[in-house]
């Protein structure tokens, strides 16, 4: 079943009476996977901790492919789980930061609206804004734009001071230090074929056997519907994979942006489009676009596996989706096959980037869950079946709330 409505963005803490638990496996080493298990490391005595991955290194995926930012709760529904575990989130992956000397920038960001539609639009993220405590945040006219970005332009703009950039992959290695230090496993190079419930645990299979835990939390990311469904839930929301294309901007334009400008989202697209986002090595990325991928691990044009295709264009929900976004399609096809139209986008928020210099940058592949009517599932879905808690969708903010998600999952699995 998913997590009960009625403690959406309830805050955690840490009374919760520990169960017997004394061997957990956290399976996926992304960003959630490890705070899952550091937290547990934390939060049992005596436990031991153990995390399958099934690369050769951590944050292989979706952690090591994104744009590093820290988001600061801007969008979200006022008490959903989303906002309740972004803003604690941030603090902790603030005080993490601190406390492990990795670099931590807050850059800022602006939403820039450039019609008054888009005005209108920004005044409700604005409210919302408000309302999740997010530091600092106040809206602009266009004249007071250029004070923030001086080489941006707009009607009006929501600025977020606080919102800021790290490298989530150097977070996930330090958060598996800690797994480590408490005396817990990483498992690398080790893939779950499976697992099977029994009466008093789980036992986790790969290649090499099977081994038996009291508590098994799967952190899957593109596989997590897949394992899902290995344990018993239901195949729906399904996991169906959309690339994003980074570029990065040439070095003699580079710093005509300080930090973050963001598109005001549109309700008629579901994805939010190109924006220019500053990178903590320096580098300015414009992207990503979004559009659906040849496979859920294809960081290339050569990367195609029939198996992730034949799942979701044999799946009813992803042609219910298509029928829905033929314009939006069109929109990120562009973007896809030019570059000129790529830039476009960004210049009409910085009009100095007319005719820069852009390279390729990363590519990441979203594990975009979707319903059967094709419908998109925005809030994060974390999934309980007996000794199994399975994290079905944490999409963005999903690496800025990971150490929120890491104590929310661990309360989940102690309760009785």
């Amino acid at each position: 079943m998913r997590t009960n409505p009625q403690r959406r963005g309830v805050p955690v803490t840490g009374d919760t009476k520990p169960k017997s638990i004394k061997r957990c496996a956290v399976i996926g080493g992304g960003i959630i996977g490890v705070a899952v298990a550091r937290e547990l490391a934390n939060k049992l005595d005596g436990v031991q901790v153990t995390v399958y991955e099934k690369e050769d290194q951590l944050a292989k995926h979706q952690t090591g492919h994104n744009s590093g930012v820290v988001h600061a709760g801007l969008y979200y529904e006022p008490g959903g789980l989303k906002a309740t575990l972004c803003r604690r989130g941030v603090a902790l992956l603030q005080e993490f930061c601190a406390a492990k000397d990795l670099p931590y920038e807050a850059c800022g960001k602006l939403v820039i609206a450039q019609t008054p539609e888009e005005s209108k639009r920004l005044e409700n993220i604005f409210a919302r804004a408000t309302a999740n405590g997010v530091p600092g945040a106040r809206m602009l006219r266009g004249d007071q734009i250029r004070e923030v970005e001086p080489n941006a332009v707009g009607l009006s703009a929501l600025h977020s001071p606080e919102t800021a950039i790290v490298d989530y992959t150097a977070v996930t290695n330090a958060l598996a230090d800690d797994v480590r230090q408490a005396g817990g496993q990483i498992r690398l190079g080790q893939e779950v074929t499976s697992l099977q419930p029994q009466g008093s645990g789980v036992v986790v299979h790969t290649k090499a056997g099977g081994e038996h835990y009291d508590l098994v939390v799967a952190c899957a990311g593109l596989q997590s519907d897949r394992l899902a469904k290995a344990t018993g839930e239901p195949a729906t929301p399904r996991i169906v994979p959309f690339f994003g294309q980074y570029f990065l901007l040439g070095k003699e334009t580079r710093t005509k942006v300080r930090g973050l400008i963001y598109p005001v989202p549109d309700p008629k697209h579901p994805f939010l489009g190109v924006h220019l986002t500053k990178r903590i090595d320096g580098e300015m990325m414009l992207g990503p676009n979004a559009f659906i991928s040849f496979g859920r691990e294809a960081y290339s044009w050569k990367d195609i596996d029939v198996r992730d295709v034949l799942n979701y264009t044999l799946f009813p929900g992803f042609w219910n989706f298509a029928r829905q976004n033929v314009p939006s399609a069109v929109r990120e096809f562009q973007t896809v096959v030019s570059r000129k139209k790529f830039i476009q986008e960004a210049v009409r928020f910085v009009p100095s980037l007319e005719g820069a210099t852009i390279l390729p940058g990363t590519r990441g592949v979203r594990a975009q869950a979707m319903n059967a009517d094709g419908s998109l599932v925005d809030d994060f879905v974390i999934s309980r079946r007996r000794n199994t808690v399975l994290v079905r969708n944490a999409p963005s903010p999903g690496a800025t709330s990971s150490m929120a998600i890491a104590e929310y999952v661990v309360q989940q699995a102690l309760q009785d």
